[in-house]
């Protein structure tokens, strides 16, 4: 990073408390990314040990194991989906950051709007698979 030099003058101090301001605000972007992510991780997790715990205990009871069906799969998609939602957060933050520095900050734009279909596709994909489930019992 080069240093200052003759020509260049300090910002004024308006400037350097929105620059500030603005980091932070991008810092709080990247929580609001980072805690669905892990929401989606702990989720993917929860429900992919509950179905090889169900597994577990009906071969105790000596029932037919059955397999964990696609339990075991919508719970790592979940896990994978919040790794790319968490990395997406991450990226978006970095590009923010790198723009906010250059004073050429654009708004997000196709990233988000995939996230948001990726994730009402995925509870649609739940909510079927949870009706399916209910009429099969």
């Amino acid at each position: 990073m080069p240093g200052p030099n003759a020509n260049d003058k300090p910002p004024a101090a308006g400037e350097n408390s929105n620059l500030v301001r603005d980091h932070l605000a991008n810092e709080r972007t990247l929580l609001a990314w980072v805690r669905p992510g892990v929401a989606l991780v702990a989720f993917g997790f929860a429900i992919g040990r509950f179905a090889l715990a169900t597994r577990q205990f009906m071969q105790i009871q000596g029932r037919a194991a059955s397999t964990a069906g696609l339990s075991v799969w919508f719970g790592t998609v979940a896990i994978l989906a919040g790794v790319v939602l968490t990395l997406t957060g991450l990226l978006r933050y970095r590009r923010t950051r790198t723009q906010l520095e250059a004073g050429k900050f654009e708004p997000a734009g196709f990233a988000v709007d995939l996230v948001g279909i990726l994730v009402a596709f995925f509870g649609l994909a739940l909510a079927i698979y949870l009706v399916y489930i209910e009429m099969r019992l």
